[in-house]
């Protein structure tokens, strides 16, 4: 009675302010409405409500359209005039069909029946009459513009209903793209993980036209969402009910912004299905008996190493079940092999509790005992470890690998990606099916630091991708002592993800349940799609950022309260205790059962009096060291028949109907007449290194910055169809119908990450030749950390040998500071060799050398040599890695050229080349002996030739500068005994070889007494070259003068 009472009131307002005009606009509105006549007709009646629940017809007009043309009809467009069967005196009869309609909705006409539904959904005033049908050709008379739509059964629906309708898939979608920004995800509840305590107006009721009223009103849901389960229309409070179950507890999901609806779709359907997150007893059981595990190791070391760093994982010891489960998941899915990669926080219990590291090995690190094997190590929590072991829940092998990293959080993204892809490019794992990556970040880092965005770009490119890695935050919600509103300016750290469309699932990590969800649904994700998805565990540390470390200092309120939050283990194990799943006592014998093992390996460990370096080696390459002498070197010089098919194939056209470019074609008859005169340039030499390794069954793989062509257009290793776009050919790939794979690909421009990709992809097969080329040289000083961190230290810190190759054009050519320096001085400083120190001379003089050293730095002048320093890589019996400075002018130097004679079997690299001209077959009569290396030697010789002083001036190149060929350099000066000695470099003096150079000239020389040793180059400068081409002849000119200065 109330609500139609309302529905009449709610109109009366909106009639004319004259009460009788009032009454009489109704009347006569009633009659046009119900009779079809005009207002003139005179035929009145205060039974318009009546008229209107028999269905009378509108009488027919003389022109048949149904429509009085009488001018003293009125029409009106108001709201009242749309409903003229409501006035004063017929309240009483629509209070009466109203409860009538209530007990029985069929009981009413249908028109009643469709007003009070229209009505009781929230209809305005003036829009819930809808006429009857009519029967014959004529239509109603025209009361408002406003349309009505046509529902699929063939009713007409008001405006209102579709709006709301519309209104509620709004907000459904609201949900879905905003949900997260009200989840309840921080464990202390005193922050917000987007940093925005605010509530996005997407999502308050009142942004939209429904009101409290309508709560109970039910919606049709759309296509788009999965809150229905089965059923398929849902009371808008229970709509918003199990939104906000699915989006706004303790998981929020970001994940709208993915272009593809079936990926959206997926991800809907994983968390607003009904129930979707019950899980079984059995599973909540072994949740809580490896958070016993994660937290029982924090707690076992913090007991009984108190004063040592060990930056534990209290606060977020979800993360080891979350890693499990994880794992479990993928290996139920197929996957055989994970790499993981991960800062130090949490390391020694992911190694012990998620790889199963022997607890002994790892309580020894503790310890300060002496290392029995090679190496100077690390600390503990930089280790890496390498595990093959049955995984229990799926009862398959699996293999997991933990790759070590230093202190630079983020630095080893690339490398477990290019490790990754490495193992799914040797296991032919083409979808990422069988291994996979698992890469940890703490928030400040992920969001901080390029890498992460540099690595992410590779996700997606042919010859990088991994088909997916699973990334997971542990956000701290502080970075060492830095508040997040000071450590990005996005609003969430995982932002960066955005930008390859991966999901992202916040997740409050004191939930160990949603976290269980979180992860199943995200190894899921990554076996359907084969794309990156993020886990963000918004957590919190409970000590400092090292356990010494006093975080009051600089977030008190923040630990204040951390000194108060209940551990994740004592709140889960309380649930399962409500819930009736464990007793108390179980809970008990649970903890003292893992703290039991955590004894018995201590003890073991205390009795132990060395610790073993390879204990922590995550790259083993088994079966590579065995059997093989490891100081000898194989042959790298090969039969001529092989360098003639090479080179023939190298510099034949493609088959078919293959349209090349008409300078390519030139370039192609060059390098066959060159081989019809067996003579190689640059690009010639290294395509026969390359095809005689790939002939011998070692893949040989080529990345960087435009490496296909090359930076001076001089390799050309992919052709282009100049007709038909993306068809290519690669000469290098058909050279036998046996050989490897060649692998020659355009990197991203980036050098962090993807020097940092090649060498994970180097650490996985030893006997592969992985090569990282520069653009310039000097770009390689943004991977400086790859560089120092991993290349030139791994073997010592690690255990961790790689024989992956740098490949830096360098030399002085007057492009100005930023193309003309590889910074060698650079490289050198980081070499191991002692400058003072003569090794012991003999047969095995230079691999001894290379064995002991850390690293190789060459800078060779000639093709021949670089095609046998290539080679090389692979005959030596370990691996190095090899740095070269690689020419720019020489790669089409007229006499940068060698014969294949210096190629051929019984050839090999050599580190010194001697002079061969006038001064070193009268060597008592040479007054100067120049050392140099690279292209600086056939500008000194050119001139040397110009003022005539051949036979007073010895030119002698040393090719290997690292390490230093002593017996050589002493060989040759003492060959020449009345000559100065003298190093000219291109580079300035405090760059380029100099400082490397002279202390060890002194050791090489020291037992044939004093002589005098000169420096010819530039002087000492800031920038590594002048940028005026007037300077830049100047500064060569004074080179050259000194150098062959008598």
């Amino acid at each position: 009675m109330y609500r139609a009472r309302t529905l009449v009131t709610n109109v009366l307002p909106l009639l004319p302010p004259n009460g009788t005009e009032r009454l009489s606009v109704v009347v006569n509105q009633l009659r046009c409405v119900v009779r079809g006549t005009s207002s003139s007709s005179g035929n009145g009646g205060g039974g318009g409500g009546g008229s209107a629940s028999t269905g009378g017809n509108p009488a027919p007009t003389a022109d048949g359209s149904g429509v009085s043309s009488s001018t003293s009809s009125r029409q009106y467009a108001t709201a009242v005039a749309l409903e003229p069967f409501l006035n004063g005196s017929s309240t009483n009869y629509v209070e009466e069909m109203y409860d009538a309609w209530l007990e029985d909705p069929k009981s009413v006409h249908i028109s009643w029946d469709t007003f009070f539904k229209n009505a009781t959904a929230g209809a305005k005033p003036g829009e819930a009459y809808i006429p009857p049908p009519t029967l014959s050709a004529s239509t109603q008379l025209t009361i408002s513009p406003k349309p009505s739509f046509i529902s699929s059964s063939g009713g007409i629906l008001d405006e209102r209903i579709i709006d709301d309708h519309l209104a509620v898939q709004a907000i459904i979608r609201s949900y879905q793209t905003r949900g997260h920004n009200v989840a309840q995800l921080d464990p202390l509840g005193i922050s917000s993980a987007d940093l925005d305590t605010s509530t996005p107006p997407e999502l308050v009721l009142q942004s939209y036209s429904l009101e409290e009223k309508d709560m109970n009103r039910m919606f049709k849901l759309p296509a788009t969402t999965f809150i229905g389960g089965s059923e398929t229309a849902l009371s808008l409070s229970e709509i918003l009910r199990r939104l906000e179950e699915a989006y706004c507890r303790h998981i929020g999901v970001e994940f709208m912004f993915i272009n593809s609806l079936e990926q959206l779709n997926w991800i809907r359907k994983k968390f607003e299905t009904p129930a979707i997150m019950a899980f079984t007893k059995d599973e909540k059981r072994l949740m809580m008996a490896r958070l016993v595990r994660s937290q029982g190791f924090e707690a076992f070391l913090a007991r009984k190493f108190a004063s040592d760093k060990r930056f534990g994982l209290e606060g977020c010891e979800v993360l080891i079940p979350a890693m499990k489960l994880i794992i479990d998941k993928s290996s139920e899915l197929g996957i055989e092999s994970v790499i993981m990669g991960m800062p130090h926080r949490g390391r020694l219990n992911v190694l012990a509790n998620v790889c199963r590291k022997p607890l002994q090995q790892i309580f020894t690190q503790f310890s300060s005992l002496e290392s029995a094997d090679e190496g100077s190590g690390d600390v503990k929590y930089h280790l890496g470890t390498y595990i093959e072991r049955l995984n229990r829940m799926t009862n398959k092998n699996i293999r997991l690998a933990v790759v070590a990293n230093p202190s630079h959080l983020e630095a080893v993204d690339s490398i477990v990606q290019g490790k990754t892809r490495a193992e799914q490019f040797y296991r032919g794992d083409t979808e990422g099916k069988k291994v996979m990556s698992i890469l940890l970040h703490g928030d400040a880092a992920f969001s901080g630091q390029g890498i992460v965005y540099e690595t992410f770009h590779l996700s997606d490119l042919p010859d990088y991708s991994t088909h997916g890695t699973i990334h997971i935050v542990v956000n701290n919600q502080v970075g060492f002592t830095t508040d997040p509103r000071f450590a990005r300016s996005s609003p969430y750290c995982t932002d960066v993800a955005r930008v390859v469309n991966a999901p992202i699932f916040h997740v409050n990590a004191d939930d160990p349940e949603a976290v269980m969800h979180v992860c199943i649904v995200a190894a899921e994700w990554r076996a359907t799609y084969h794309k990156d998805c993020v886990i963000d565990l918004v957590c919190y540390r409970r000590n400092g950022h090292n356990e010494s470390d006093e975080p009051m200092f600089t977030q008190p309120l923040m630990y204040t309260k951390i000194k108060n939050q209940i551990p994740v283990l004592e709140k889960y194990g309380k649930k399962l205790l409500d819930e009736g799943l464990i007793t108390e006592q179980e809970f008990v014998e649970e903890k003292e059962k893992y703290d039991k093992i955590c004894e018995e390996a201590f003890k073991i460990a205390s009795k132990e009096t060395q610790v073993f370096n390879k204990d922590w080696l995550d790259s083993p390459w088994r079966g590579f060291f065995e059997g093989r002498d490891p100081l000898k070197c194989g042959p790298t010089g090969i039969d001529k028949e092989s360098l003639v098919h090479i080179g023939t194939k190298f510099s034949s056209p493609p088959p078919g109907e293959f349209v090349i470019h008409n300078g390519i074609k030139r370039i192609l008859k060059s390098r066959h007449d060159m081989v019809k005169a067996e003579t190689v340039d640059w690009a010639l030499g290294e395509a026969m290194a390359f095809g005689s390794l790939l002939k011998e069954g070692i893949h040989v793989r080529l990345s960087g910055q435009d490496v296909e062509r090359g930076t001076f257009s001089h390799r050309h290793h992919v052709l282009h169809h100049q007709k038909i776009d993306k068809v290519t050919y690669r000469p290098l790939c058909d050279l036998y119908a046996d050989q490897a794979p060649y692998t020659v690909c355009n990197s991203s421009l980036s050098e962090f990450g993807v020097l940092g990709f090649e060498l994970g992809f180097s650490m996985t097969n030893p006997n592969a030749l992985v090569i990282w080329e520069a653009q310039f040289g000097d770009f390689n000083n943004t991977a400086q950390c790859i560089i120092d961190q991993f290349i030139s230290s791994g073997q010592a810190k690690w255990v961790r040998q790689s024989g992956i190759v740098l490949l830096l054009p360098h030399g002085m050519e007057g492009m100005g500071p930023e193309h003309s320096s590889a910074r060698p001085e650079r490289f050198l400083q980081l070499c191991s060799d002692d400058p003072d120190y003569f090794p012991p001379e003999g047969e095995q003089f230079e691999i001894r050398q290379l064995h002991d050293i850390n690293w190789q730095v060459m800078n060779c002048s000639t093709p021949a040599n670089f095609f046998h320093a290539m080679r090389r890589q692979i005959a030596l019996p370990f691996r190095k890695p090899l740095i070269m400075m690689t020419p720019k002018s020489l790669l089409r130097h007229p006499e940068a050229k060698s014969s294949f004679a210096e190629m051929v079997t019984g050839t090999t690299f050599q580190r010194v080349i001697p002079d061969d001209g006038p001064a070193s077959r009268n060597p008592e009569n040479v007054k100067k002996l120049v050392f140099c290396t690279g292209k600086v030697f056939y500008e000194i010789r050119k001139e040397r030739k110009n003022r005539n002083l051949d036979g007073d001036v010895a030119i002698c190149r040393i090719e290997q500068i690292c390490p230093f060929p002593f017996d050589l350099v002493k060989k040759e000066v003492a060959k020449y005994p009345g000559a100065r000695l003298c190093w000219a470099q291109e580079e300035h003096k405090n760059q380029g070889y100099w400082s490397y150079i002279h202390p060890r000239f002194e050791t090489a020389t020291k037992e044939l007494g004093q002589r005098d040793f000169s420096y010819a180059g530039r002087a000492s400068s800031a920038s590594p070259a002048t940028g005026n081409k007037h300077q830049h002849v100047k500064e060569q000119k004074m080179l050259i003068d000194s150098a062959l200065q008598l």
